[in-house]
Order: C-alpha cells, then sequence, then structure tokens
C-alpha cells in the first residue's frame, strides 16, 4: 500500500494509519489483505459528510470499524465480518471512517464518545 500514514492517539493508545483519500483509495481500502499489524489502520476520508457505509467485499480480515466526527470524537463501533458483503452504516453523516483489528476498541476500552487526536481531525 504506497498511501500516506499517520498516528493517531486514544488515550495512552498510538496507532498507525494508512490515509484513504481518493474515490480508488477509499473503494480498494483493505481488500485482499491477508493481515494487519497490531497497531495499524486504515483511515478512510471522504469529500463530505454523508451517511457512510462499509461492507467486507473481498477482505478476508475481520475488522472493527469507527464512524468518527469531524472533531475526532467516535460516534459508533461495529464489527464487520470477512467478506460479509451486509453493509454497516454511519447512521449519521461524518466524513472520517478508521478501521483497525477487530477487538483493537474494545481491548483498549476505547467507546463511542472517545475522542481521537491527529493531524486530520478539527479542533
Amino acid at each position: 500500500m504506497n498511501l500516506p500514514r499517520v498516528e493517531l492517539q486514544a488515550g495512552e493508545h498510538a496507532i498507525q494509519v494508512y490515509v484513504a483519500r481518493s474515490d480508488e483509495e477509499r473503494a480498494m481500502g483493505l481488500m485482499y489483505r491477508r493481515d494487519l499489524a497490531e497497531d495499524e489502520g486504515m483511515l478512510f476520508m471522504c469529500d463530505s459528510r454523508e451517511v457512510q457505509s462499509f461492507w467486507m467485499k473481498d477482505t478476508p480480515l475481520p475488522l472493527s470499524i469507527a464512524f468518527l466526527e469531524e472533531d475526532g470524537t467516535i460516534l459508533k463501533i461495529a464489527d464487520l465480518e470477512p467478506h460479509c458483503l451486509e453493509g454497516e452504516s454511519s447512521e449519521h453523516p461524518v466524513r472520517f471512517i478508521l478501521e483497525v483489528n477487530q477487538g483493537w476498541f474494545e481491548s483498549r476500552g476505547i467507546a463511542p464518545g472517545t475522542r481521537l487526536a491527529g493531524p486530520v481531525f478539527i479542533g
């Protein structure tokens, strides 16, 4: 993956994320990836705030997804199963979506309402 990377912080927990900004990068996402380092993920930056929906077509990794406010506050976290075509919706308009290894948020006590810090967030 030849994408820019940034570090995000959730309290004392750091995660290195690939940043997908173009339509093509967001469409590819983590498709075909067989592994992801423990503290690694992908941040999707959409062009505008809209209700976003993600699915796992051609993605063999179990992932957790977080839908984020402009300031990095987590609105919703859900688990996604490999190759599942059933979408998971943000329910509210968002621009930022973070995918990590399944269970990453839960094992660190990170829940909706937690604010992530990083250079991409406003505020």
